[in-house]
This record gives C-alpha cells, sequence and structure tokens, in this order.
C-alpha cells in the first residue's frame, strides 16, 4: 500500500469561492423573492378599501380616490363629533352662569317654605401644581365627564388649581356623578354652587 504524499487535490482557496458564492445566490434569491412579493402586494386589492372602490384601484390608475367628505368631516353621519383637544386645553371654565333672579319660594302643603335644593358642584380634586390639574381634567374627559379648572389664591399657601364639575341642578343627579368617579377612583366632595 502506497500512500501519495504528493499534491492535494482541493487548495485551501477553493473553499472561500465556495462560500462567498452561496452568500452572494442567498442573496440574489432573497431579493428577488421580496421583489415577488411587493409585486403581488401593490397588484392585489387592499383589504381596507370597500369593494367599489377596490375595482377601480389608486395603485394600477394612478388616481387617488378621496372618501366621501361627509364620512371625513361628520357631517352628514349620525356619530357625534368630539373635540377632546378643545376640551382638554381649555384653561377657562367656559359654563359661568349669569346671576339668576331669585324665584319665589315654593311652599309644602301646610304652608311652610318647602326645603329647596341647590345647585351644587363636585370637586375632583385641589393641587399647588397646574399641571397636575389639568392631567386630572383630562382623565375626567377621557371618562366623558367636561370638568373645569379654577384657580383660587390661598392666604400663605398661595396659588391653588381646584378641578370642578357641575353645577347639578338636581340631587340625584349630583349623586349619580358623585357615584361614577367614585367607581373609576376619583373621590370627590360636594360644594354649593356660589
Amino acid at each position: 500500500m502506497s500512500r501519495n504524499t504528493g499534491s492535494n487535490s482541493t487548495s485551501p482557496g477553493k473553499g472561500g469561492n465556495q462560500l462567498i458564492t452561496g452568500i452572494l445566490i442567498g442573496m440574489v434569491a432573497g431579493v428577488s423573492l421580496a421583489a415577488g412579493v411587493a409585486w403581488f402586494l401593490k397588484n392585489s386589492p387592499s383589504p381596507f378599501m370597500k369593494r367599489e372602490q377596490a375595482a377601480v384601484s389608486p395603485l394600477k390608475d394612478s388616481v387617488p380616490l378621496t372618501p366621501p367628505a361627509t364620512a371625513a368631516s361628520g357631517v352628514g353621519s349620525d356619530k357625534p363629533r368630539f373635540e377632546f383637544y378643545k376640551v382638554l386645553t381649555d384653561k377657562q371654565d367656559a359654563t359661568v352662569a349669569a346671576p339668576a333672579k331669585p324665584a319665589e319660594k315654593p311652599k309644602a302643603a301646610d304652608g311652610k317654605p318647602a326645603a329647596i335644593y341647590e345647585p351644587q358642584i363636585l370637586q375632583a380634586g385641589s393641587f399647588s401644581i397646574e399641571a397636575d390639574a389639568e392631567k386630572l381634567k383630562a382623565k375626567l374627559a377621557l371618562l366623558g365627564l367636561e370638568a373645569g379648572v379654577h384657580a383660587a389664591t390661598i392666604p400663605d399657601k398661595g396659588v391653588w388649581y381646584r378641578v370642578r364639575l357641575g353645577p347639578y341642578k338636581a340631587a340625584n343627579e349630583m349623586n349619580n356623578a358623585r357615584n361614577f368617579l367614585k367607581q373609576n377612583g376619583v373621590e370627590s366632595t360636594p360644594i354649593r354652587a356660589q
């Protein structure tokens, strides 16, 4: 048995060429696969468009489709429009009531004056930092309640910002609002409206 110790049939440089060739083939295959998927998605109808709009695709005809003006603006729809930005950034309370003339006091059946419910407001919080009051106002707005932030100067303590809801003209209305706040983790205190 003779051993051939002369020359090897594989050279060390040839293995490196196979690795580079494999990487290049993989890259070409990946790019062509990505291009095929992109072409397929471009030419298929969008699942976000209505069926009537899918027949006239903006990608094929280069004509952009615009939704009806009534749907975009909400003018023709039955759904209410909310302007949270306006509610959240409104620094002053827009519900300042003009002083009302005192009406005649109702009397009970026995002729004595009947108990009158005085309008009340709910104070949900009082903060020394205005940003904290605005955060609570935003939280209440997300719950669907309209609140106002009122600044009050307290002697020896400075300016405090109070978050208030109301006024409520009926006791059951105020109690319902107070229970709703309590269920959502906000403690409130009823205060007589001025």
